[in-house]
C-alpha cells in the first residue's frame, strides 16, 4: 500500500526531506509518494539574502531543477493542519484544496521577528525573505540613504551590514547589538571581524538595545538618539503559529517539540524540520535556527519515516555542530571551529580563505539539494561539504 507523505515547505530542510524520501522509494523500495507544498515554485537560498539585499541577483532557483521527477509539487500556502483527520487545507489560488496524509513533514520555517522595539514593524526593513531582500536593495539604489543601521550583531546581521558598507562605500553604516560582536567566537575570530567592521567604516554599537524605532532615527535605551536614513532589523526569528494552531506541543517560542528522529512528541505522524522544530543539542539545549541543521534534519526526516516503514527503529543520536560561518562582504570571512555544543575551538580561518570556504558551503547546500546530473563521486563530495557544518554524535559525544 502506498504511504502518502505531505511536505510542507521548500526550505533547505523541506526540499532536503522531500529528496531524500523520494531517494527511498526510488532506490530502497520504500512505500512513499511524497507532495511538496511550497508557497512559489522557487527554491530560495536565504543564506544568500545578505546578497540580493546588496543588489545581487543570486540565490534563486526552480523548484524543477531541484526535484525527482516522482515528487507532486503543489504551489499553494498551507493554511491549517487537521492532525485528527490528516489533512491540510493548502490555498492554490482562490481556491482552498484539503491534502491528505499519512505522514506529515512539517517544514514552514521561520520569519524576521519585528516586534522586538515600538515602530519595528512600521519603520524597520528586513531581510528575512527574498521580497524584503530585493524591496531593501530597491530603497537603496531609490532613496540613496547617506545613513543605514543594521539592528542585531549575530550572524546574520554581521553579514548584512558588512555587504552593505562594501557594497556602498559611500553609505554611513552602523551596527547596533546588545552584546559584544561575534560573542560566541574564539578570541582571535572577534578581533579579526572588529578588524574587518573598521575597515568597512561600520561604527559598532556593542552592548547596546534599541527602545524604539521611527522613521528618520534609532532611540537607544540610554535615551540617545542615532539618526538614520534606513533601518535594517535581524534581532531575532520567530514561527508561524500553524503547529501550535493545529495542537501540536510547542515551547514557548512556537517551535514544534520533537524527539531525536524529528518527529513530534504530540503526534507520531508529523515530523517537524528546520527552524520550526525545538531539537536538542547533544548539551540539552534547543539548536539554534541555520541552514546548518535544516539540512541534516531534512535528510534525517526522510530515513526515520523509511526506516520505521520497513519495521526499522531510526537512529535517534543528537545533533551537534562543526563550524559557524560568516561572510564579511564577497572577500573576507570567518570560519570557526566549533565543539558539537556550538562552543568555539581555537582553529579559525579567516580573509579570502575564510570567503572562499563560505562561498563552496553555501553553493554545496544547493548542489547537494540539486543532485540532478551529478556522478556519484560529486554527488558525495558536495554533501559532504553540505554537511560539514553539522551531524549526528552517537552517544551525544561532545
Amino acid at each position: 500500500m502506498v504511504h502518502e507523505l505531505l511536505v510542507l515547505g521548500a526550505g533547505y530542510a523541506g526540499l532536503a526531506a522531500a529528496r531524500h524520501a523520494a531517494h527511498h522509494a526510488r532506490h530502497h523500495g520504500s512505500p512513499l509518494r511524497v507532495t511538496l507544498v511550497n508557497a512559489t515554485d522557487t527554491f530560495v537560498e536565504r543564506v544568500r539574502l545578505h546578497e540580493v539585499a546588496a543588489g545581487r541577483d543570486v540565490g534563486v532557483h526552480p523548484l524543477s531543477d531541484s526535484l525527482d521527477p516522482s515528487v507532486d509539487l503543489v504551489v499553494g500556502r498551507a493554511e491549517a493542519l487537521d492532525l485528527t483527520g490528516r489533512a491540510v487545507d493548502v490555498r492554490v489560488g482562490d481556491r482552498v484544496r484539503a491534502l491528505r496524509y499519512d505522514t506529515l513533514v512539517h517544514a514552514l520555517g521561520s520569519a524576521a521577528a519585528l516586534d522586538g522595539a515600538p515602530g519595528v514593524a512600521e519603520h524597520a526593513a528586513s531581510i528575512a525573505g527574498l521580497e524584503e531582500a530585493r524591496d531593501l536593495a530597491r530603497r537603496i539604489a531609490t532613496e540613496r540613504p547617506r545613513t543605514l543601521t543594521v539592528v542585531g550583531g549575530g550572524l546574520t546581521g554581521l553579514e548584512a551590514v558588512t555587504e552593505l558598507a562594501e557594497t556602498h562605500p559611500d553609505l554611513r553604516a552602523h551596527l547596533i547589538t546588545s552584546g559584544p560582536v561575534a560573542a560566541d567566537t574564539d578570541p582571535r575570530g572577534r578581533a579579526h571581524v572588529l578588524r574587518v567592521l573598521d575597515r568597512l567604516g561600520v561604527a559598532v554599537h556593542e552592548h547596546t538595545r534599541v527602545a524604539a524605532v521611527e522613521a528618520d532615527h534609532v532611540k537607544l535605551e540610554d535615551g540617545d538618539l542615532l539618526e538614520t536614513d534606513l533601518t535594517v532589523w535581524n534581532a531575532g526569528f520567530t514561527v508561524p503559529s500553524t503547529a501550535a494552531d493545529a495542537g501540536l506541543t510547542v515551547d514557548g517560542d512556537g517551535r514544534a517539540l520533537v524527539d531525536g528522529t524529528q518527529r513530534s512528541v504530540s503526534h507520531p505522524d508529523v515530523y517537524v524540520v528546520g527552524d520550526a522544530a525545538h531539537v536538542d543539542g547533544v548539551d540539552g539545549r534547543a539548536l539554534r535556527m541555520s541552514c546548518a541543521m535544516g539540512l541534516p534534519m531534512g535528510w534525517s526526516s526522510a530515513d526515520a519515516i523509511a526506516a520505521r516503514l520497513a519495521g526499522r527503529e531510526p537512529d535517534a543520536s543528537p545533533f551537534g555542530y562543526l563550524t559557524r560561518c560568516v561572510s564579511l562582504g564577497r572577500r573576507d570571512g570567518l570560519v570557526q571551529f566549533v565543539r558539537a555544543d556550538d562552543s568555539p575551538r581555537r582553529l579559525i580561518l579567516t580573509g579570502r580563505t575564510a570567503a572562499r570556504v563560505k562561498e563552496m558551503i553555501v553553493a554545496s547546500a544547493y548542489g547537494g539539494l540539486k543532485g540532478h546530473g551529478r556522478s556519484r563521486l560529486q554527488a558525495d563530495t558536495v554533501l559532504s561539504l553540505a554537511r560539514g557544518s553539522a551531524r549526528r554524535f552517537p552517544g551525544g559525544r561532545a
